[in-house]
């Protein structure tokens, strides 16, 4: 039966890899391939000193800092929803369709800012500030 443990490859396909410094029987002992002398030879030389890129990685300039995986929020303000009409129902897609928002996949973040003017808000799917929200509950608008 044909499983995962039991599949080999091709004979002939693979090779054992060179291992260095085990005795001299192995044939690779003494001096373990690098020859008698020279920085080569030595430990402690790594391969891009040999090849002469050390040089050439310390001057490359370097970007510093950090960028998060996670997609930034799009903003939309309060003061923004005053367009729609009282007890409107309001998620991605009417915020895309109104163009406060580019596009549906980033997350969106509904802030405090400005203030609202519309009553009986339902909003679903966004997230919401605490500022936001204590506003939105005052008008009587609900979040989901």
């Amino acid at each position: 039966m044909l499983s995962l443990h039991t599949i080999k490859p091709k004979s002939g396909s693979t090779k054992n890899r060179k291992r260095v410094g085990r005795g001299n029987a192995s044939g690779h002992g003494t001096y373990s391939t690098r020859g008698l002398k020279g920085q080569k030879s030595r430990s402690g030389v790594t391969g891009l000193k040999r090849l002469g890129m050390k040089s050439m990685m310390l001057n490359i300039p370097k970007t510093r800092g950090f960028k998060s995986l996670k997609p930034k929020a799009q903003v939309v303000n309060l003061f923004n929803l005053n367009q729609f009409k009282e007890g409107a129902k309001i998620n991605q897609k009417v915020l895309i369709k109104a163009g406060l928002i580019m596009n549906n996949e980033s997350p969106v973040k509904l802030l405090g800012k400005g203030e609202l003017k519309i009553k009986n808000l339902q909003i679903s799917g966004l997230k919401v500030s605490d500022s936001a929200k204590e506003q939105i509950e005052k008008l009587g608008g609900k979040i989901q």
